[in-house]
């Protein structure tokens, strides 16, 4: 009964050993408040935290897009990083034979969302909708999430947007 005892403390505290030390080795570089260890175990989770000095998205004026601030531990990594996604009200609205892409109308270029860890042209589900601080970012005056074919970027909705502010 007291060999059962010890071993299972013993596995408990090695479980959470394991968990706290990327959560301690990471996320204290990354951010100055790292989340709970509790969300470090999970692939990537978010929590919404006020614009601050470090949110690169404070001097762009955001029409239906949020910054939220985002800790994930790919390859056993884990990184914190701030991006932009819909707000609640877009992401509920109805979306159909479409997909959201993001594009710079003053150019017609297109960039990148952020899946997980990989970075995709489009996504067909508005809560896949994450953009990063990239140099596209800041090299565009007004970039947008539009819905529709991306092919057809002049046809497609305009969803949302972000307008660096000068």
């Amino acid at each position: 009964m007291i060999r059962r005892t010890a071993l299972r403390t013993l596995t408990t505290v090695a479980v959470t050993a394991a968990l706290a030390l990327p959560l301690a080795q990471g996320a204290r570089a990354a951010t100055p408040d790292p989340p709970a260890p509790a969300t470090a175990a999970t692939a990537a989770t978010a929590a919404t935290i006020n614009a601050g000095d470090d949110n690169p998205f404070r001097w762009m004026e955001l029409d239906g897009l949020r910054a939220d601030f985002r800790f994930m531990c790919p390859a056993g990594h884990c990184v914190g990083f701030w991006s932009l996604a819909l707000t609640d009200d877009v992401a509920q609205q109805k979306f159909r034979g479409g997909e959201f892409f993001v594009y710079a109308p003053a150019t017609g270029e297109f960039s990148f969302f952020l899946d997980t860890d990989i970075a995709v042209r489009t996504v067909v589900h508005p809560g896949q909708v994450r953009l990063v601080d990239t140099d596209f970012m800041r090299s565009h005056p007004r970039v947008e999430v539009r819905y529709g074919d991306p092919d057809r970027p002049d046809r497609a909705r305009v969803v949302a947007s972000a307008t660096t502010l000068m």
